[in-house]
């Protein structure tokens, strides 16, 4: 089926992406033998198919388009496979961080840990939900690999992609090492932007639009290209997301503002907040940020603080110099229209969100 699709609206194209997933979770039937336990279907269902902004699907379907392929059933499919792959990332992200909110909901490790206890299980619910959820994640994560082998693209052609999708799946994995090294680590600047690079700028952005364009059999030139779009553009999402952590508002971002603060999650607007304290600012720092039992009150201190060192403005300044340095390259980047104009599009809806 081809669409006429608006290259400013993302929304027909998620409800594509959206009507895929659906499908393909559909045919993985707990009726079946072979098919995924009815608790477990029951949760990924609802995780995958809830409001997510679906940027990976949308970075990766332009980049096929703008390497000439053509509108249709088999991008559309591949493109959403990376959104299962998404899923294994946050729900791992959320097991790592002890994170229990989600996209305004429960997250998954909670579902199961309340399940267990409501359910008067034997054994310890925190346990059962992590254990269940990290196996969810593993499932997503092979699922994602299914749907994406079988959109019906050409072998050629898939091969052409799955390159880059293995080097986006290894490069997620050694930055959430990464991340967990630099809780223990230095605090830098230089150390939390590595961390972003690798652990989420790179799967955001730059190896789901090279996936697109390399399935539709885009120079190598090209694919190499347009990291010099997506990487910087990336950076800017995550260090966005950074933002909003612990400035976004829980209602309209999904998550909360507390979590990563109490986790003392080692960020870049928390390295540079660090780096600019005085002796009294450095005092409060070190008593509140990382304390699991961090208030509101407490918070609301932290925040005094990081603006006070200026380190929210250097943020927000990375974060434009960054996107202008994705337009640059974009423009730069030999691509069709209106891929061209709906990659703009995005970057510009990427830097600019509330949640």
């Amino acid at each position: 089926m081809t669409l006429t699709v608006v290259p400013t609206d993302p929304t027909p194209l998620r409800g594509r992406f959206d009507a895929e997933l659906a499908a393909f979770l559909h045919r993985q039937d707990s009726g079946r033998s072979d098919g995924a336990p009815g608790a477990v279907l029951a949760v990924l269902h609802r995780f995958v198919l809830a409001s997510g902004k679906r940027l990976r699907p949308l970075f990766c379907y332009w980049g096929w388009r703008g390497a000439g392929g053509p509108d249709g059933a088999p991008i559309v499919v591949a493109a959403a496979a990376l959104e299962l792959f998404h899923a294994f990332a946050l729900i791992h992200d959320d097991i790592v961080d002890r994170s229990d909110r989600r996209r305004g909901e429960p997250s998954v490790h909670r579902l199961f840990a309340d399940l267990h206890a409501g359910s008067s299980w034997r054994g310890d619910p925190e346990a059962y939900g992590r254990n269940a959820a990290l196996l969810c994640g593993d499932l997503c994560a092979a699922w994602s690999d299914q749907m994406f082998h079988g959109c019906g693209l050409d072998t050629e052609q898939l091969r052409r992609g799955y390159r880059v999708f293995a080097l986006m799946r290894a490069e997620v994995i050694a930055g959430e090492y990464l991340d967990l090294v630099s809780g223990v680590g230095d605090g830098s600047v230089a150390t939390a932007l590595t961390v972003i690079r690798m652990k989420a700028a790179r799967y955001t952005v730059t190896r789901p639009v090279q996936i697109g364009a390399a399935l539709a059999g885009a120079d190598p030139a090209v694919v190499d290209a347009l990291a010099e779009f997506g990487d910087p553009l990336g950076d800017a999402f995550q260090l966005r997301d950074d933002v909003l952590g612990v400035f976004g508002d829980p209602a309209v971002t999904g998550k909360s503002n507390l979590d990563d603060l109490r986790e003392g999650k080692p960020t870049v607007l928390m390295a540079l907040t660090r780096a600019a304290t005085d002796a009294a600012q450095s005092r409060r720092l070190r008593a509140l940020f990382g304390n699991p039992e961090l208030d509101a009150a407490g918070a609301a201190e932290l925040r005094e603080i990081i603006e006070a060192t200026g380190a929210r403005d250097r943020v927000e300044r990375m974060i434009r110099v960054r996107a202008d340095e994705a337009r640059a390259a974009l423009a730069r980047v030999p691509l069709a229209e209106p891929a061209r104009a709906a990659l703009a599009d995005l970057a510009a809806r990427a830097v600019r969100r509330r949640h």
